[in-house]
């Protein structure tokens, strides 16, 4: 656990008073109006002016122990080969080439594992969701991940296998990568297929939300039921993102094919996981 200190050291407590449950109610507010809204809240300059450059720095020194791997996939991360009625967007076949850091690749010291790790932060986090209890992913490599998009790259079209998810740019593209999401175009009793399709193939920009992100800021977002993407990239940078995974039950495991499909590996907690797998809804995924 983070020591004392860690979040004073990294967050802006003037603007988000975070150990203060009176004085942050009002980041709190507009992050739940937000998020009620659009699925979307993003809490600007949460990190320290003075760490950004760290941050950037630490996040460009993990990205060469990324998993890469350019690979045919469809929005809803099932294989290519579900039967499936001729006409559903899960047939639509995208080019996802984004890479993941995992969590056993990240040092204890790095200042996305120090804010990751903080109960004070994990508070806040849970409020701002209105959660009664927050808790680490107990996967030991998709708990806290750095995501790389290389030039040329995109993360596709997709919906998260969490219903909420709390992230962080470290770096920028030098031009593309921009957020692009659909505020709640499904929910845990429909899959709304005629507008997820009209996204998949173009037609739907009427659904289309954009997003500009800097370094620093948080991000609070409920993907599981919001489309989502990061655009292609272009120019000589990499785009990172830090990505927190919560849950709001102990023990969450990630399954082994959604595991090596985004690290190339598996570890036993995944294997031994499967048996017991109990899921949240009947969505497709």
């Amino acid at each position: 656990m983070a020591a004392t200190g860690d979040l004073d050291e990294l967050v802006d407590t003037v603007r988000y008073p975070l150990a203060d449950r009176e004085g942050r109610g009002a980041a709190v507010a507009r992050a739940r109006a937000d998020l009620a809204d659009g699925g979307c809240t993003v809490l600007r300059g949460f990190i320290r002016p003075e760490l950004i450059e760290t941050l950037r720095a630490q996040g460009a020194a993990l990205a060469p122990h990324a998993h890469y791997e350019v690979e045919q996939v469809n929005a809803y991360n099932i294989p290519l080969h579900t039967d499936l009625p001729p006409d559903h967007p899960g047939r639509i076949v995208l080019e996802r080439g984004n890479a993941f850091v995992a969590r056993d690749r990240i040092p204890g010291d790095a200042l996305i594992h120090r804010l990751y790790t903080d109960e004070r932060f994990q508070r806040f986090v849970a409020d701002c969701f209105g959660l009664a209890e927050l808790h680490e992913f107990a996967d030991p490599l998709a708990g806290l991940c750095l995501n790389v998009v290389a030039p040329g790259m995109s993360h596709p079209w997709h919906f998260d296998t969490n219903e909420f998810t709390v992230s962080m740019l470290t770096q920028p593209a030098e031009s593309g990568g921009v957020f692009e999401y659909c505020p709640n175009i499904r929910s845990p009793e429909a899959e709304n297929l005629d507008d997820v399709r009209s996204v998949l193939t173009g037609s739907g920009a009427r659904h289309v939300r954009r997003l500009e992100l800097r370094p620093g800021d948080l991000q609070l977002f409920q993907g599981r039921f919001s489309l989502h993407r990061v655009s292609p990239v272009s120019g000589a940078a990499q785009r990172h993102s830090a990505i927190f995974a919560y849950t709001d039950r102990p023990g969450v495991i990630g399954t082994v094919e959604r595991t090596r499909q985004l690290f190339g590996r598996v570890l036993p907690d995944h294997l031994a996981a499967r048996a017991r797998l109990v899921r949240g809804d009947q969505l497709l995924d």
